[in-house]
């Protein structure tokens, strides 16, 4: 039986760019519900993430029926 991959899922959208992809997984945060307990200005505060991607990982959060924590 083939080894299953250990590497874990992640269901962050792949068009926030490298950059914010990077930031995200230096914070430890490799979903949307774990980005859902931090603050947009948490995120924006991560080197690599701006408000072009800001936007499109609250459009995601919304999709999936989260929002980001509230200060």
């Amino acid at each position: 039986m083939p080894k299953q991959s250990s590497a874990p899922y992640s269901d962050l959208p792949a068009n926030i760019g490298a950059p914010a992809t990077r930031a995200l997984a230096n914070a430890g945060i490799d979903s949307l519900k774990q980005l859902s307990k931090h603050s947009e200005a948490d995120i924006l505060a991560l080197h690599g993430v701006g408000p072009r991607a800001l936007g499109i990982l609250r459009e995601a959060l919304r999709a999936k029926g989260l929002s980001f924590k509230a200060k």
